[in-house]
């Protein structure tokens, strides 16, 4: 049954509206996933601010086009569909890793993360990325880090001085009874 230009132009204004809402889309095959399992995926990936849209490549392209994102013809052959992370990229890379491990039926094709293309590789590497808060207590331990040290070195002298003083004051007391 063919679908009607009224239904193809709705579905491409879809698609760019999770488009723009994006800020990843993540490009899979879905063959041999049941109704079940997508339904699985669907809502182990609205947990993490994602979704999961089964589309029609050529207007998925065509969308891809309108949006002035890059085409990934590489990974736009057989039946496709996309798992857009509306909120941060790695948990939804990681629950769909995970779910592609755990069924060995969803292939992740590659994805695209702004303006550029990854493979599928790369889409297991950001999976594995920690969550965003351990990511900034670690950029933040970074930035302490050298500032503790030089503060330590700063103070160093000025501990030795009291340290001596001490050391003194103490030596005299004995003498003294």
């Amino acid at each position: 049954m063919a679908i009607t230009r009224e239904k193809k132009e709705q579905m491409v204004a879809d698609y760019l509206e999770n488009l723009s809402r994006s800020r990843a889309m993540i490009l899979t095959d879905y063959r041999g996933l049941t109704v079940a399992n997508i339904t699985q995926l669907r809502q182990n990936l609205r947990e993490v601010d994602g979704a999961f849209h089964v589309v029609k490549n050529t207007l998925f392209e065509l969308a891809l086009k309108e949006a002035g994102l890059p085409v990934p013809t590489e990974h736009m052959d057989g039946p496709l569909a996309v798992g857009f992370c509306y909120g941060d990229t790695p948990p939804v890379a990681k629950a769909l890793v995970d779910f592609a491990k755990g069924l060995d039926v969803l292939e992740i094709k590659g994805a695209i993360l702004g303006t550029d293309v990854i493979d599928a590789a790369s889409v297991r590497g950001l999976a594995d990325l920690p969550p965003r808060d351990v990511l900034r207590a670690q950029l933040l331990a970074a930035i302490q880090g050298p500032m503790s040290n030089l503060v330590s070195v700063l103070n160093a002298p000025m501990r030795e001085i009291a340290q001596v003083l001490k050391a003194r004051s103490e030596q005299g007391q004995e003498a003294a009874a």
